[in-house]
């Protein structure tokens, strides 16, 4: 694959995947909402902005708050390990949206524990202690890096014995 077809698949595969990490991040406190007798008011998704879920009532805001960013990176890596046996474009695809969805919640989560911004704000009025978003940060960018640099590797030559074998 040339260098601009890697960097226009690199592009558009992480523009893509911002909002789709968005819906999935939503989708995530959706179901939070849902599974805790909250009801969801309105789900802003837009690409321009951050995304949000207005949840009115909403008896347990802890967990609607933490459904999001671990569903927001638990249902991603789920897809890509059940269909990494389709094509290797989709698969490689399905592991980098994985990736950049282990990222984008792990800074969202661990960064925004210092300055208390969006929903790890929530977190902490709601009695996280930092060291969990901190904890969940850490954990999530080194997975999602990990699965990253995995994609960059290339498939090791064949051994002289396989290529006898064909």
């Amino acid at each position: 694959m040339s260098v601009v077809a890697r960097v226009s698949l690199f592009v558009t595969l992480s523009l893509g995947s911002w909002y789709l990490m968005e819906a999935v991040h939503e989708l995530g406190h959706v179901l939070g909402a849902c599974a805790t007798g909250g009801q969801v008011q309105q789900v802003v998704l837009n690409p321009l902005t951050i995304s949000r879920t207005d949840v009115s009532p909403n008896p347990h805001p802890l967990v609607v708050v933490w459904a999001g960013p671990i569903i927001g990176v638990v249902l991603p890596l789920a897809v890509a390990i059940v269909l990494s046996g389709a094509g290797r474009l989709l698969s490689r695809s399905l592991f980098f949206f994985a990736g950049f969805c282990l990222i984008a919640n792990g800074l969202y989560i661990g960064v925004g524990s210092f300055e208390a911004i969006g929903d790890a704000g929530d977190m902490l009025r709601h009695g996280s202690p930092r060291w969990t978003l901190i904890l969940f940060g850490a954990v999530s960018v080194s997975c999602g890096l990990w699965i990253w640099h995995c994609l960059t590797r290339r498939p090791s030559p064949r051994s002289p014995a396989e290529n006898a074998s064909r």
